[in-house]
């Protein structure tokens, strides 16, 4: 299934509603969809160099206001609607542990989960449940998707095909070392005021 969807958005990414079909497939990544819109960003801003960095914030945006329905899902409906999907990702078991702590650290974590691989749905989703702070979630989505979709646009802008080569072979690497950097930056800063 993952598959066909993964050949499905290849194929958006060429239509000519392709910007459209991207923040759709944005919006809804973060609040219940399971494949990262990377995969029509990096065709998209291969072929159309010129637009990356508005396909990264067109990504964002809609990122962002996914992460809005996300944390609805939690606040609202989450016993109805959350469960099922964190069951979808097998997460269930781990989430009530999780749970507890969740917003001692919750920002350090949507910013990791934003930026990383890690699927940002069940970060929002969690944000709704325990009832963190809207505006955490908010700007800490702002800064991890915005930081994760441009870093990807400006790469493909400025190397081309080696570096979608490259971004395939190791996405999951590199960006959670990249997000560990940045998390650290900031709780850093953080111990240091």
């Amino acid at each position: 299934m993952l598959k066909r969807l993964y050949e499905w958005m290849l194929e958006k990414a060429g239509h000519p509603q392709a910007p459209k079909w991207l923040a759709g497939i944005s919006f809804a990544e973060s609040s219940f969809f399971p494949i990262p819109p990377d995969v029509m960003l990096a065709p998209m801003s291969l072929a159309r160099p010129e637009r990356a960095y508005w396909y990264a914030f067109v990504c964002t945006v809609a990122s962002v206001l996914g992460a809005l329905l996300g944390y609805a899902i939690g606040y609202f409906v989450f016993e109805t609607v959350g469960l099922p999907i964190l069951e979808f990702y097998g997460v269930t078991e781990k989430f009530d542990v999780f749970a507890q702590n969740f917003n001692e650290q919750g920002w350090i974590v949507v910013l990791l989960a934003g930026f990383t691989p890690l699927p940002f749905k069940v970060i929002t989703i969690a944000a709704g449940s325990t009832a963190m702070p809207l505006h955490i979630l908010v700007g800490a989505a702002i800064i991890a998707r915005s930081a994760r979709f441009f870093l990807v646009a400006a790469l493909l802008r400025f190397f081309g095909p080696p570096m979608k080569l490259w971004i395939d072979k190791n996405f999951a690497l590199a960006t959670t070392l990249v997000g560990i950097l940045f998390v650290g930056g900031f709780a850093a800063v953080s111990w240091l005021l």
